[in-house]
């Protein structure tokens, strides 16, 4: 009898692609919108209004649809939790980071850590241990990002010569706020009702960025078209679309194959600034848009059991 390795049945290769293709493509257009909106508003009062849409449109999805609520008080608990860490932590910490005048590449440098943050995690709080292809691949990741936004980097460097600390800190509060989401996320809420559990976090979220907004901000807003559209889309294809893919992603794969997906958000923005606004990326950054897809390759790929024929 012996043993062969074999890929465990399941679904094809374009289901298993293209959840995770959709979700990097409308998160990473998230930082389009960001930087749309916040000439009009500050980040706190920008994000709290955006979880208020949020919450009360998808409320009103699954009332329609009759969704299932929660059933213990436990999973609202839960829900707010993780609301508080993605949403009020992570993107809190993003917007206000970039608001303080710390450029995009240096935040998706410090964010892109995440992945190996969740696998260390992932270890002792999940149980999931990363084999040593996924180590290599989360190390290949970010090497990849440093690649791509290495041109950024020096450019930002040459041209603001400092960087704010505070600024910086908003970008570590994101990158442990992120981190500890997806980790407390893949722990507490597979069980909870999805849309239900999503309003549930977007309330939460809300009600912490406005009460932030409310000691540290002026709280003014100029609706202008910009805006509204800017807003219109973070809440449509961020928090709908981007953020509901992110939870599904989170209940059928590990924490470390779904936070890699990450790796892949500063290159695709780098594509699209050049799609939308002519931004030629450097040849450098195109190289490291190829090692950031082999790195995330590498973790996520499934892995093969072993199987016993005669």
């Amino acid at each position: 009898m012996a043993d062969l390795p074999v890929t465990a049945p399941g679904r094809s290769r374009v289901q298993r692609l293209g959840a995770p293709s959709l979700f990097v493509l409308l998160w990473s257009t998230g930082f389009v919108g960001a930087q749309s909106g916040l000439p009009y508003a500050e980040p706190l009062t920008f994000l709290g209004l955006r979880m208020v849409f949020a919450a009360t449109l998808l409320a009103l999805v699954a009332l329609v649809l009759r969704a299932e609520r929660p059933s213990r008080p436990a999973q609202y608990g839960h829900s707010a939790a993780v609301g508080l860490l993605l949403h009020a932590g992570y993107l809190g910490g993003v917007f206000v980071a970039v608001s303080l005048g710390v450029p995009a590449p240096v935040s998706a440098v410090v964010v892109s850590l995440q992945p190996v943050l969740t696998v260390v995690l992932a270890g002792p709080v999940l149980g999931e241990r990363a084999a040593p292809r996924q180590w290599l691949g989360l190390a290949v990741g970010v090497a990849g990002v440093a690649v791509v936004v290495w041109p950024g980097l020096t450019a930002a460097a040459g041209q603001a010569g400092s960087l704010s600390p505070r600024g910086l800190l908003a970008c570590l509060v994101a990158l442990a706020s992120g981190t500890a989401g997806t980790v407390y996320q893949k722990r507490y809420g597979t069980g909870v009702p999805m849309l239900w559990g999503t309003a549930v976090q977007y309330a939460a979220a809300a009600v912490v960025l406005l009460a932030g907004a409310l000691a540290t901000e002026q709280m003014t807003v100029r609706w202008t078209g910009e805006f509204v559209l800017a807003m219109v889309w973070l809440v449509l294809a961020l928090s709908l679309g981007a953020v509901l893919l992110l939870l599904l992603l989170l209940r059928r794969g590990t924490a470390a194959e779904v936070s890699s997906l990450f790796y892949l958000v500063p290159p695709a923005v780098a594509l699209e600034a050049w799609l939308l606004f002519g931004t030629v990326p450097a040849a450098v950054s195109l190289a490291g848009i190829a090692l950031t897809a082999v790195g995330v390759a590498l973790v996520v790929a499934p892995r093969r059991r072993a199987v016993a024929v005669g």
